[in-house]
């Protein structure tokens, strides 16, 4: 049986899949008897030779892998930075992959971790399916997921913001400022977040006694391009808003480009709020009045959670909201260049 897979050596050693990858991983919760059974397999298949430079990597500290959906944007690299650092700090190297969004990809990197000596898992990912939830707990891998499309199943570890109160700041905000045509471009409208901060968009007019209007509701994808289109079509309504509130900073960059398309001036024809507050948001000119979301913090709790349950202890709590807050800069401001209204009449 040359080449044997980890589950004919399974089959053979009489035990779960998940036990042969523990005993890859180095875990200590195999009994002696067992370990040394599922090692001897493994040296007569010559499985370890095929995979030395896996096998080596649990010497020098193990691996957590980091699965988001794209890399190519300052979010990505803020959210990887905060596993890092905690990583870092005990010696353990963080595995980056790319999933951008293809089924395909998700499932050669679930294929891929009982051949390598992935300890855990940080997922930032849309969802998590059951099939890989059950293929994760088949291997013996813990995980945690960073926000998630939906709230997870009860006991899955998971951080998140507080989505809500974000939008509902920055609503207020553009409401105090005298504004009372205000949109929002949204994210997916299935994602959790997105919902929540359109939530808080809709809270916040209530709390005023402004009406809702579903002319002025769009949702995206929290990327530049599909912001700037809606943005264009927002602003060619009859009764264009004065204010737009945008739910990413790439999705705030989006509107100031249609903005400048039409020969907008920001803030004086049109206040743009956005979220996340990533680095650009503080040199794009005007600056960018956002929600600071603590994307960092979020993948360092994830992190310190994945590191929990390998230690064998369960975390005080599944579920982490970080707190997100309003960073005023010069991307809003009265509607016209008038004076805030002291009154929220219309």
């Amino acid at each position: 049986m040359a080449g044997a897979t980890l589950a004919e050596i399974a089959k053979e050693a009489g035990v779960s899949v998940s036990t042969v990858s523990k005993v890859l991983h180095n875990r200590s919760d195999v009994s002696s008897k067992t370990r040394a059974k599922i090692q001897r397999l493994l040296e007569r298949y010559g499985y370890l030779a095929r995979h030395r430079p896996a096998a080596s990597a649990v010497l020098r500290g193990g691996l957590i892998d980091f699965v988001i959906n794209e890399l190519d944007s300052p979010w990505a690299v803020e959210l990887i930075r905060g596993a890092e650092e905690v990583l870092h700090g005990v010696g353990m190297s963080l595995v980056v992959s790319a999933t951008h969004g293809r089924t395909r990809l998700a499932r050669q990197w679930l294929d891929s971790l009982a051949t390598r000596p992935t300890l855990g898992a940080i997922l930032v990912v849309p969802e998590l399916t059951t099939e890989q939830h059950e293929e994760l707990r088949r291997l013996g891998i813990p995980f945690a997921l960073v926000a998630p499309v939906d709230e997870p199943a009860p006991g899955v570890p998971w951080v998140g913001a507080t989505n809500w109160p974000g939008g509902l700041a920055a609503t207020r905000h553009l409401i105090e400022l005298g504004h009372r045509r205000i949109a929002i471009i949204s994210g997916p409208q299935r994602r959790l977040t997105s919902r929540a901060r359109a939530d808080g968009y809709r809270s916040a007019l209530e709390e005023a006694g402004l009406p809702f209007d579903p002319e002025l509701v769009r949702y995206g994808d929290f990327t530049h391009d599909l912001a700037h289109r809606h943005a264009l079509d927002l602003l060619a309504l009859d009764r264009r808003p004065t204010a737009i509130f945008a739910g990413s900073d790439h999705q705030a960059l989006g509107t100031f480009r249609a903005a400048a398309t039409l020969g907008l001036r920001i803030p004086e024809d049109l206040s743009v709020v956005g979220f996340d507050d990533l680095p650009f948001a503080d040199w794009v000119t005007p600056r960018l009045t956002t929600v600071r979301t603590p994307l960092a913090d979020m993948t360092a709790l994830a992190a310190r959670m994945v590191l929990q349950l390998l230690a064998g202890e369960q975390p005080e709590t599944t579920r982490v909201e970080v707190a997100t807050e309003l960073v005023v800069r010069e991307s809003s401001g009265p509607p016209g260049g008038a004076q805030p209204s002291d009154s929220l009449k219309s």
